[in-house]
């Protein structure tokens, strides 16, 4: 059966807190449903440009209708103190074993604000997280190893995409591994950018439509040498091992900027479905979340 989506409806996101998150750039929503019908979100709050410090605090929020969030009063990961996670804590995804307990992925950056490490933390609850140092090792042809997306396919084995860094191009890898937790074994890139496409030099992951196991969807972020991302879909069969299908044109688009230099990033991060609705996550310009509502076509 051929896979496509159309998209019914955008709309944006709001969040309230304290001020140490209200007066941050929002990214990176990572947002699941929970038992009772309401909504959790992990989010990276990043300093606003000519603001210094760290390069993001990771929040916990909740919502009763997926659209208005309120945020704890601390954050749930904050840079420090080992020096892997110094310069800030980015990226969270999330994955909840059969007990409750959480493992959560995310990105580690140093005092420097250059390199990146895909790091976890274990814990009972998202507001009990103890951090467990590197899950991924980077290496001399895969740097800057982050954006883990993690699945478990439909014959109980784990997955774990990521992107990483080779001659000047975020690229996609793929883990596998025989728990949630690791430890991951890199296996071989799942797919790649298109010449002459609007994904012809960056790639990145995202988030994971797994209704259908037989054959599992990622809307994944690509992006041209200029660093102008766009959201689109691959699917895979159901051990990931082979790209069943992929979008031609880009899901969504940014709207136009005003200027050429303005930051033109539409970037998906978590995939929520209720009823027969498909709800997109995604952040744009780094700054600010949306929601798409997608159908399946």
């Amino acid at each position: 059966m051929a896979v496509d989506f159309n998209v019914e409806q955008i709309d944006p996101l709001g969040m309230v807190g304290n001020e140490a998150v209200s007066r941050r750039d929002l990214m990176s929503p990572y947002v699941w449903g929970l038992d009772d019908g309401s909504h959790a979100m992990l989010v990276r709050a990043v300093p606003r440009p000519g603001e210094t410090g760290d390069t993001g605090t990771i929040w916990y929020a909740t919502s009763s209708d997926g659209l208005r969030f309120t945020a704890s009063d601390t954050p749930v990961l904050a840079p420090g103190p080992g020096l892997d996670d110094i310069g800030g804590c980015e990226d969270p995804t999330p994955v909840f074993r059969a007990d409750g307990s959480v493992v959560i992925y995310y990105t580690g950056v140093d005092a420097t604000h250059s390199h990146g490490e895909m790091l976890y933390a274990t814990g009972p609850s998202i507001d009990r997280l103890t951090k467990q140092g590197v899950a991924m090792q980077n290496t001399p042809s895969q740097g800057n190893i982050k954006e883990a997306t993690v699945d478990r396919t439909k014959g109980g084995g784990w997955r774990m995409f990521y992107e990483f860094a080779r001659d000047e191009a975020s690229l996609v890898g793929l883990a596998i591994s025989d728990g949630i937790a690791g430890p991951w074994t890199d296996e071989r890139d799942p797919f790649a950018s298109r010449t002459d496409s609007w994904d012809s030099w960056h790639l990145s992951t995202g988030p994971l439509l797994t209704t259908d196991k037989d054959r599992p969807v990622m809307f994944y972020n690509g992006a041209t040498h200029d660093a102008r991302w766009r959201i689109g879909w691959v699917a895979f069969d159901a051990e990931y091992t082979t790209v069943v299908g992929r979008c031609i044109e880009p899901l969504i688009t940014p709207p136009p900027a005003l200027e050429r230099t303005a930051t033109d990033i539409a970037f998906a991060a978590s995939v929520v479905v209720v009823g027969e609705q498909i709800w997109l996550y995604y952040s744009l310009a780094d700054t600010h979340l949306y929601r798409a509502i997608l159908r399946r076509s």
